[in-house]
């Protein structure tokens, strides 16, 4: 006897076979000469020992439920397993459909600027000097040989946008990377990568182009792996960034690529993207109204990508919306731009200290609101204008500097936001005041002279003479003390012959 392992029963050791295949069933097991004559047209008709762990059809599934034979609890759940597992087979199918729609379901998630990328160089909007004939990159590309790249400009003038078309005219791989979340492994990976493409295409080469986003976020160390790779020609790389190549990138990098600068888009510039936006989807939005436009336009500063989400804002609100309301949502959402660290943090002061310089004390009040409300610390600009004070306003009003200082320590002291009305009465003070260089172009001309010679020797006369042997050796010989002189200052030799000149201090200008 044998003990089943399904149902647990003992069964003799020749019918073990026949009871297993007819799942276990309490019919009577016929005898070895029954099941030969029988053959397989008993076996045809019943199910087989596979359909306890193999799915079946719908039609033997419902012929099996109908069926009067008790079923044991192994048989009962093998059979929930099995039906299970059938009705998961459209699920499949599904999931097959559902990845086919991937990358449709990542498209419509994309922000309105992703999705409205123009798809051709005839698309692109702004940077005519880039993208208008006759140009450099028009020539480089129309010769095949562009070569590695740099675009510098701030942010939404276009640098990815026209990295991509540039790739898709020259029909190159392109390979899209962000320094802000890589590093040397990935880099490396697409050069093995771009290697294996040069070797597979032979003559016919394919060219891969990189594209490093934020290259400036590289350190030196990381920037200097591309090196090798673009001398050889294993890779074109294109890299976009935010900041000034110059204090970024390296100097053998830049040395390797060709940098090109991308202005910040015009008005008519993004009007234009706005409109082409707009009339993509849907012409008819009654809520954007021309007023509406016009704030979007100038909220953006020139930024296509803070036009296009101010936009998909203004899109998705009720068309009944209150405009006044939509208005004053849409400037609480732009935030200012400005990097206490980046160019616009130099090239405002910049304005600051040459609007003092030229005397227009409105314009220097504008720049110094336009710092002081985007965060910038009020020390750094009173430090400006102690500077300021000397150099532009100098010998011609002699309160300046002691107005400067004392506004220096107000803003130690007090700090904002009341040492904004400190710095604003330095500023219009220094505006307003005249103005002398003297001081500042004398020191500048006296500099000069003592790099031309920095070994000449202090004229005798001059010298210290503390001790009997120095003034046996001449030393103070011919000194004569002015105090001593009411009238009349006596001639002597002030500095070296060689710097003697008339023009040692340059003309007063107040």
């Amino acid at each position: 006897m044998f003990l089943s392992p399904v149902c647990s029963r003992s069964i003799p050791e020749k019918d073990i076979n026949y009871h297993l295949d007819n799942n276990c069933s309490d019919v009577s097991i016929p005898s070895a000469t029954q099941k030969f004559k029988s053959g397989t047209s008993s076996r045809s008709t019943q199910p087989s020992i596979s359909s306890l762990f193999t799915p079946n059809s719908k039609t033997t599934r419902s012929d099996a439920s109908f069926s009067q034979t008790p079923l044991s609890s192994t048989q009962r759940n093998s059979r929930k397993r099995s039906e299970v597992e059938d009705y998961r087979l459209p699920e499949q199918g599904h999931s097959k459909r559902s990845k086919q729609s991937h990358s449709d379901r990542l498209q419509s998630a994309a922000p309105l600027a992703e999705r409205l990328r123009p798809s051709s160089l005839d698309e692109f909007v702004g940077q005519p000097h880039l993208t208008g004939p006759g140009s450099l990159l028009m020539h480089l590309l129309g010769s095949g040989a562009t070569g590695s790249m740099i675009f510098w400009g701030p942010p939404g003038c276009g640098k990815t946008t026209l990295a991509r078309l540039l790739a898709k005219r020259t029909d190159a791989i392109f390979k899209e990377l962000s320094a802000t979340d890589s590093g040397i492994s990935d880099v490396r990976a697409v050069v093995e990568e771009a290697k294996g493409v040069l070797a597979l295409t032979g003559r016919q080469a394919v060219r891969t182009i990189l594209f490093l986003d934020e290259v400036h976020r590289f350190n030196k160390a990381q920037q200097d792996i591309f090196l090798p790779f673009l001398e050889q020609g294993h890779l074109q790389l294109i890299g976009a960034t935010t900041e000034n190549p110059s204090f970024k990138l390296t100097g053998a990098l830049i040395s390797r690529c060709r940098v090109f600068v991308l202005e910040r888009l015009t008005d008519d510039d993004i009007t234009k993207i706005v409109t082409q936006a707009v009339e993509r989807p849907c012409p008819a939005y009654p809520h954007l109204t021309p007023k509406i436009l016009s704030s979007i336009v100038s909220l953006s500063t020139g930024d296509a990508r803070t036009a296009l989400s101010l936009l998909e804002l203004v899109l998705s609100s009720p068309p009944d919306a209150d405009p006044d309301a939509l208005l004053a949502s849409l400037r609480q959402s732009v935030s200012t731009s400005y990097d206490r660290t980046g160019d616009s943090h130099y090239d405002m002061i910049s304005a600051l200290h040459k609007s003092v310089r030229g005397s227009q004390p409105s314009a220097a009040l504008y720049w110094l609101a336009r710092m002081l409300t985007a965060g910038e610390d009020p020390l750094y600009v009173a430090r400006r204008m102690v500077v300021c004070a000397s150099e532009d306003i100098g010998l011609a009003d002699n309160h300046a500097l002691p107005l400067a200082m004392a506004t220096l320590q107000a803003c130690q002291v007090i700090g904002m936001p009341e040492c904004r009305i400190n710095l604003a009465h330095l500023i219009s003070y220094l505006a307003e005041a005249p103005k002398s260089t003297r001081a500042y172009q004398g020191y500048n001309r006296a500099e000069a002279a003592a790099k031309m010679d920095p070994t000449v020797p202090v004229p005798l006369s001059l010298r210290n003479a503390p001790t009997k042997l120095m003034k046996e050796l001449g030393y103070a010989h011919g000194y004569c003390y002015n105090p001593d002189y009411a009238s009349v200052f006596p001639v002597r030799r002030w500095m070296p012959l060689m710097c003697v000149s008339p023009t040692a201090q340059a003309p007063r200008y107040e």
